[in-house]
């Protein structure tokens, strides 16, 4: 599930999953007990290291590079 030239942390995995699961942002930081903010900060963190310009292109980003996949 994960691509050696992308490291993310595990707390950006996550988010990442719910992202592509189709959750908030309010929603992500209520499952996992985080403020808003803090999923921001993930979420701009992945689109940076993803090299992707909104949570659309990341979803696809993630898929193609490998760092989700359509088992989960």
């Amino acid at each position: 599930m994960s691509n050696p030239n992308i490291e993310l942390t595990a707390r950006e995995l996550e988010v990442l999953e719910l992202l592509s699961r189709g959750f908030s942002s309010k929603e992500i930081s209520e499952q996992l007990y985080i403020s808003s903010n803090t999923v921001e900060y993930h979420r701009k963190q992945l689109l940076r290291k993803t090299a992707s310009r909104n949570a659309a292109e990341l979803i696809g980003n993630a898929f193609r590079m490998r760092l989700l996949n359509l088992d989960d």
